[in-house]
């Protein structure tokens, strides 16, 4: 391993400085959670009975004669691809438990929602609260007091953020992650590109766009393109926990099973050891290695909201600017759709994580000397490649060459030199860029009139009527997590990819959200202040002259300063967001929302800081 990367040492020591009160704070509260130990050991017999009246046999007996308990939370349903295959688990988790000495029992479940199926719906606007709500059902499945260890079952985009953030509040348990893997690849995802382009304008049928679409997304297992949920399992892979080589194994495959099970028998071993809470691993290392390998990977810009989430839970604090200039150290080793042709089974193949881990490791970009969830060492176990033979986990000595350099590459041979993420700052807030998906030759910087727009569809629906043939900056505003949760709005970039395609120079300038999806056109996304609290948003006009400018970390209206202050903002229709599909149970979380620079969370709010 090389010596740590003076700017990524600079970085973790600036975040260490800053995190020193509410880290302290944290400790202590799981520290004197973990002398307490948990509270089967003092209950009464009745509230005993209670927590234990549903198991049977042997796992009642052990659990009498105080074995360890290992408490199961699952995002289990059955209409997400993603989190189908978590049905069997529970089941493969307690046999596994049983054989290391230990009762497993299944403590709760959380809510899971899809961004694919609720992408332009209304529905989205639940999206990224859900992230929250799943913290606090996990601290419901916990809450018992009765557990050792916790094992969480998730892969998608808001679920496992959700599941994380619950088990810091925990963090005096150890925790092992366990993903259900990808589905087997299907139709390749720049097929599918070109199906939603020419569906977007009007040159195939909508039974041509459902049967493109069926084709992409066509069995259990996460999808395959490199968005949130697939970013989530690599950067809990590169946090520690996951076991080793676990992110990305299809579901149902004997590994997969063998990988399932080793990890229930960890959770046991784990709680075994003093000081293996999950609260005491996961540190700013652990947060600056996720942010590496998101940068190094092309990962999704969800998690310049999720991760600054993530890492308060743990009482880290993490600021744009940290990505900000980590990116601008860390090279992009990997190019999975949409930053390149392949999916995340095909670079798995050419040596996935392991390979990546190794490759950072040796550009000493990455913390070594980290707590996991695995047995060895720091991070070295997760250069090892994982196999099954005779029947047995077996995890290899690393590779040495990528087996495809055209979807993933050594350190030495970067793809490029930059992890493609920016901050950019202006007159119109603080927004971020991603640029690793977008041709050299679109990336700007681009100077072209403002199109105002308060709402996804009416851009669809100015694309539809031919009114957006021109260089343009499209501004989509009202759409940040005051106004209404801040929906992803996905759904923007097929039109703005037409338009770009016809020669028009155009980027997206929004308060909203995109993903690890969010294609080839620039767009600012994330902006804050939002419109919705008098952010300058919303004092912007049709015709104004935006420039989106990457290289220099520019977002700005051309405007006279004067002029641009005295304008009135424009105001949300606050009434078209209220009601509907749940909307209206989610006003206290609309009202207390951070900004999206702080992870747009609705937790360890102080008051008046929002």
């Amino acid at each position: 391993m090389s010596a740590l990367h003076p700017k990524v040492a600079e970085v973790t020591e600036r975040i260490h400085q800053r995190s020193e009160e509410t880290r302290r704070d944290y400790l202590e509260r799981i520290r004197a959670a973990a002398r307490r130990g948990p509270r089967r050991i003092h209950m009464a017999c009745s509230n005993l009975a209670h927590a234990w009246a549903g198991t049977e046999g042997e796992d009642r007996s052990q659990l009498r004669g105080g074995t360890t308990n290992v408490g199961i939370v699952s995002a289990y349903n059955d209409m997400l691809s993603a989190h189908q295959p978590f049905m069997t688990f529970p089941g493969e988790i307690k046999l596994a438990v049983r054989q290391e000495g230990g009762v497993a029992q299944f403590a709760g479940g959380v809510p899971a929602m899809c961004d694919g199926v609720t992408q332009g719906e209304t529905g989205m606007e639940l999206s990224l609260f859900s992230r929250d709500v799943i913290a606090m059902s996990t601290a419901i499945a916990l809450s018992h007091d009765v557990f050792d260890a916790g094992i969480c079952l998730g892969v998608c985009d808001k679920i496992v953020p959700g599941l994380f953030i619950g088990a810091l509040s925990f963090g005096h348990l150890p925790f092992v992650f366990m993903p259900a893997g990808p589905m087997p690849s299907g139709l390749p995802n720049k097929e599918k590109q070109r199906v939603r382009q020419l569906y977007a304008e009007g040159k195939v049928s909508r039974a041509d766009l459902m049967a493109a679409e069926e084709a992409s997304y066509h069995s259990p297992g996460t999808c395959t393109f490199f968005g949130t949920a697939n970013s989530n399992q690599m950067f809990m892979e590169l946090m520690g926990l996951h076991l080793p080589g676990a992110s990305f194994e299809n579901p149902g495959s004997p590994l997969r099973k063998a990988l399932t099970a080793a990890g229930a028998r960890r959770a046991v071993s784990l709680a075994r050891i003093e000081g293996s809470g999950v609260g005491e691993m996961i540190d700013e290392r652990s947060i600056v290695n996720a942010v590496v390998g998101l940068l190094a990977t092309g990962g999704s810009t969800n998690h310049t909201i999720h991760l600054i989430a993530m890492a308060a839970a743990a009482g880290v604090s993490l600021e744009w600017e940290d990505l900000d200039d980590l990116s601008a150290v860390v090279p992009l080793l990997a190019r999975v759709y949409p930053n390149g042709n392949g999916d995340v089974n095909a670079f798995h193949q050419a040596g996935g994580l392991a390979f990546l881990i190794s490759q950072l490791l040796a550009g000493g970009l990455v913390h070594e000397d980290v707590q996991t969830v695995a047995e060895g060492e720091g991070l070295e176990p997760y250069t090892r490649p994982v196999s099954l033979v005779d029947n047995r986990l077996t995890w290899t000595e690393p590779r040495l060459e990528s087996a495809d350099d055209a979807m993933l590459r050594p350190i030495s041979n970067p793809f490029q030199s930059t992890g493609g993420l920016r901050l950019l700052h202006g007159n119109l807030g603080r927004s971020v860029i991603k640029t690793s998906a977008i041709p050299a030759s679109k990336q700007g910087p681009i100077e072209a009139p403002a199109l105002i727009f308060d709402s996804q569809s009416s851009f669809e629906a100015a694309f539809k009527e031919g009114r957006l043939d021109r260089d343009l900056v499209a501004v989509v505003r009202f759409q940040g997590p005051r106004a209404n949760g801040m929906p992803e709005l996905h759904k923007l970039m097929s039109p703005l990819g037409v338009l770009q395609d016809r020669g028009y120079r155009v980027a997206l300038v929004t308060d909203g959200r995109l993903s690890g999806a969010s294609g080839k056109v620039p767009a600012a996304i994330h902006v804050t202040p939002e419109a919705a609290t008098g952010g300058p948003l919303a004092r912007l006009r049709d015709g104004d002259l935006l420039r989106v400018d990457a290289e220099r970390g520019l977002l700005e209206a051309l405007v006279e300063a004067n002029e641009f202050e005295r304008r009135p903002p424009a105001i949300a229709d606050d009434a078209a967001n209220a009601y509907g599909l749940g909307r209206e149970l989610f006003a206290g979380f609309r009202a207390i929302a951070t900004r999206a620079d702080r992870g747009a969370r609705s937790f360890g709010v102080p008051p008046g800081s929002v």
